[in-house]
């Protein structure tokens, strides 16, 4: 599951990520992208950064720590011939993108 943080992106934040990308539009607020934890950083992706196999993120830990960071592509892809690629960013703690959504499968008919 999904971490349940949102924060909002500071103005100044959204129009540096808008100089440093080729994206028009920086959504306003981003949610965390990590799995479920309460403690430690943040991690909201705003746009890829331009260069290939990286993504701007916006990064924060408590009330006034906030910083645009850009991030190299998490490499891991799922297990199989066509495994779905994680939508993280390398190194990551927790779970890949892909096995958040294996739990939420149900298995039940």
């Amino acid at each position: 599951m999904r971490c349940a943080h949102w924060r909002r992106v500071p103005l100044d934040l959204a129009k540096e990520a808008r100089e440093k990308s080729t994206a028009k539009y920086i959504d306003r607020a981003v949610q965390c992208q990590l799995s479920t934890h309460n403690e430690g950083e943040h991690f909201g992706l705003l746009t890829d950064a331009g260069a290939y196999g990286t993504a701007l993120w916006l990064r924060w830990h408590g009330a006034n720590e906030v910083e645009l960071v850009v991030l190299p592509d998490c490499p891991v892809a799922a297990p199989g011939p066509d495994g779905e690629g994680c939508c993280l960013f390398a190194d990551h703690a927790k779970q890949h993108t892909w096995e958040d959504a294996l739990e939420e499968v149900s298995c039940t008919n």
